[in-house]
């Protein structure tokens, strides 16, 4: 009986909310079969006034349908092909491609445009970064899925082309125009991030892709770099961080060294040459830092980067230290960088030759990055 009464209750809430879903359903379903059912029901609420405890549940399904109203557009999205669909506004993955590529592209397609990689190594989302560049210009980063396709990409070079105008060196402000605004948060497996507002960098989910748009704090928060990752690969990683092992470990200092020579060399900087012996100072005191859980140049003995380099009989006449923690890989630990003033020109400083990266995790796989920068 219970099961009948609400039944009924739902066929004349549906009734009385019919003015609010009828217009947009009517565009694709001819509802002149409804008409004996209307006048049934015409009929017995003539008989049978509603009661106050009707009244309430009757408004709160109205307010329903009038947010199902106003999710009209959406609910057009999900009509099939063969319905005309309206044409969107917001452009699409498929119309942002680095260096001639997009997310898709086979790897014949990238060997052909890109040449063969000059390295790899792996990255935090369990596939490798193949790296392209011409001594560092034109610098590329790819990642395929199990098909041989394109489902990562990443530039911090001028080599951004867009039908929405977007390409390096464009404003943020633009940017938003295009896309609209950010993404405030991401969910990862059972858990939320919220994204800051001021880490430098948008969000934006377009199309089955998200792209990630770095921005040059430094050169009036305009497009530094672009990272485009295909749904599918994002929510494979159920983290924020991956787990820290040594491969991991040692994709992350493999990338970093190269983003900081792309770096250098587009703002008219020499290459720096890999330094194992200053690497492994390096990631001493990263492993250090993770494990007694402190964030300094200075260690918990006192001494300085300077002091740590001396132990470990490295000479030179020139030295400096950067550090980053936290962030979840060593595109967003570089941009980071970028960004800080200090650790910027450490970056840029023309006098160095030699460069040695370090990097551990925490027990929560939170990862430490130390450069160690040197002239012998």
């Amino acid at each position: 009986m219970k099961r009948i009464l609400l039944f009924i209750i739902f066929i004349v809430a549906l009734y009385l909310a019919k003015p609010l879903w009828e217009e947009p359903v009517s565009k694709y379903v001819d509802l002149s079969f409804l008409n004996p059912v209307d006048e049934k029901i015409e009929n017995v609420l003539e008989k049978e006034p509603v009661t106050s405890t009707m009244n309430s549940i009757l408004n709160t399904v109205d307010k329903f349908f009038l947010y199902i109203s106003s999710k009209s557009s959406e609910v057009e999205q999900m009509i099939p092909d063969k319905v005309a669909r309206p044409i969107l506004d917001k452009p699409d993955h498929s119309a942002m491609s680095i260096h001639n590529i997009e997310i898709g592209a086979t790897e014949e397609q990238v060997k052909a445009e890109l040449g063969e990689p000059k390295s790899y190594s792996l990255n935090e989302y369990g596939t490798e970064w193949f790296t392209y560049h011409e001594d560092y210009q034109n610098f590329v980063m790819i990642s395929f899925d199990e098909k041989s396709k394109v489902n990562a990409i990443y530039t911090n070079d001028d080599l951004i082309s867009s039908k929405a105008g977007i390409q390096y060196g464009t404003p943020k402000a633009d940017v938003r125009k295009a896309y609209g605004e950010p993404m405030k948060e991401i969910r990862k497996g059972l858990s939320i991030y919220v994204l800051q507002e001021n880490e430098g960098m948008d969000l934006f989910k377009v199309g089955d892709v998200y792209m990630y748009v770095f921005y040059d704090l430094h050169q009036n928060e305009t497009v530094t770099a672009i990272q485009l990752i295909t749904t599918a690969l994002e929510q494979r990683k159920s983290g924020m961080y991956a787990g820290g092992d040594v491969s991991l470990r040692n994709g992350f200092e493999q990338q970093l060294f190269d983003l900081t020579n792309a770096a250098r060399v587009r703002h008219g900087r020499s290459i720096l040459q890999w330094d194992d012996a200053i690497s492994e100072t390096a990631r001493k005191h990263s492993q250090d830092m993770a494990i007694n859980d402190y964030f300094s140049h200075e260690n918990l003995q006192g001494l300085s980067p300077f002091d740590r380099m001396k132990a470990d009989h490295i000479k030179f006449r020139r030295a400096g230290e950067n550090l980053a923690y936290g962030q979840s890989s060593s595109i967003f630990a570089h941009e980071g960088l970028m960004n800080s003033k200090g650790h910027r020109e450490n970056i840029l400083i023309k006098d160095y030759s030699h460069l040695g990266i370090g990097v551990a995790f925490n027990e929560k796989s939170q990862p430490y990055y130390t450069e160690n920068f040197f002239l012998p």
